[in-house]
């Protein structure tokens, strides 16, 4: 006798599915922060250009050198681009221009290799890095040594298109690069070292357009490394708690609770600063408005970080990029009309 045929029930809309149904596991892929995969137009449209064997690798590449981040490059190439106006005293030759822009993004991506090399170890155990190229486990640590080797090489070959006393600081400046990332083993103050880092393209830049470096030069390259301090603190205190936990020294655990108070004092001195450099460019007064500008933009960094919020924080890290936008506007604008 056959068995009668079961009938097809129809789920209504909104009720429960079935036990079965239930039962099937939906799987989430959480990708760490620095994982790094999210759409940059210029690069994605290259990654497609590549054949699929390499694509993979290539992006790996590109992340490790932070080329899907410009942030960092930018908040180099400002200075550097302070430095170049102020040494011409109006628009810099198109060489210098030329050469010192490509240089920023060479040394900016190779100071990301070395800084992962270094902290290989260590970004494991920070949930915003565990996902970097290293940490991950998608190059390798000779490899990201090979990526730094070549970028300084090529930044070396641009300098060499400059003159010898330029060509004799950059040496300084590529140590600089490379001891910055394992300074924060052994002090707080690894943010110091990255403005001097990040900064010695500001003397570099004198040299190569004056011949020389001007008090005007060493005054902008220190407001620099105060300007470094507050913003890379900023981007410190989204790590803190991570920081804290895996023995990695910042200027954020040197403040500690004080943080905000310091900040203010910092971007006071570093406003103060850039006064002096006004008077002594004897710049006018598109540069003195930029520098209102700057006091304001800095009030809102405050006002954002005020509760200490990683994401507050973070989004005050990359709002520099405007700070030295507008300073660069008003040095630009300044010379323009002097």
């Amino acid at each position: 006798m056959a068995s009668p045929k079961r009938k097809r029930q129809r789920r209504k809309p909104g009720s429960s599915p079935s036990p079965r149904a239930a039962k099937v596991p939906t799987v989430a892929v959480v990708r760490p922060a620095d994982s790094s995969n999210r759409a940059n137009g210029v690069l994605d449209w290259l990654l497609r250009k590549l054949p699929p064997r390499y694509r993979d690798k290539v992006r790996d590449y590109l992340v490790l050198t932070r080329m899907d981040r410009p942030i960092g490059a930018l908040l180099l190439l400002w200075p550097t681009w302070w430095a170049l106006w102020l040494a011409a005293g109006d628009w810099p030759p198109l060489k210098p221009l030329a050469i010192f822009t490509l240089g920023v993004f060479a040394m900016r991506a190779a100071g990301c290799a070395i800084n992962d090399f270094a902290d290989r170890k260590l970004d494991p155990q920070v949930a915003r890095t565990a996902g970097r190229p290293i940490a991950s486990g998608r190059v390798t640590s000779r490899e990201a040594l090979v990526v730094f080797g070549a970028l300084l090489a090529f930044a070396f070959v641009l300098v060499l298109f400059t003159n010898r006393l330029t060509v004799e600081l950059s040496f300084a400046g590529a140590a600089l690069a490379a001891i910055y990332p394992f300074t924060k083993r052994w002090t707080y103050l690894p943010q110091v070292v990255l403005g001097a880092a990040f900064g010695w393209a500001i003397p570099m830049a004198f040299a190569a357009v004056a011949g020389a470096v001007p008090p005007l030069g060493w005054l902008l390259f220190i407001a620099n490394i105060l300007w470094s301090v507050v913003y890379d603190t900023e981007y410190a205190m989204v790590d803190r708690e991570d920081d804290l936990k895996a023995g990695a020294k910042s200027t954020a655990i040197l403040f500690g609770d004080a943080d905000l108070p310091i900040l203010g004092v910092l971007m006071a001195t570093l406003l103060l600063a850039m006064a002096f450099v006004g008077r002594r460019a004897q710049l006018g007064w598109p540069y003195w408005l930029s520098l209102l500008v700057a006091t304001g933009l800095f009030a809102y960094q405050l006002w954002l970080i005020r509760a200490r919020e990683r994401d507050r924080c973070l989004a005050a890290f990359r709002h520099n990029n405007w700070w030295g936008l507008s300073i660069w506007i008003g040095i630009v604008l300044a010379l323009a009309v002097k």
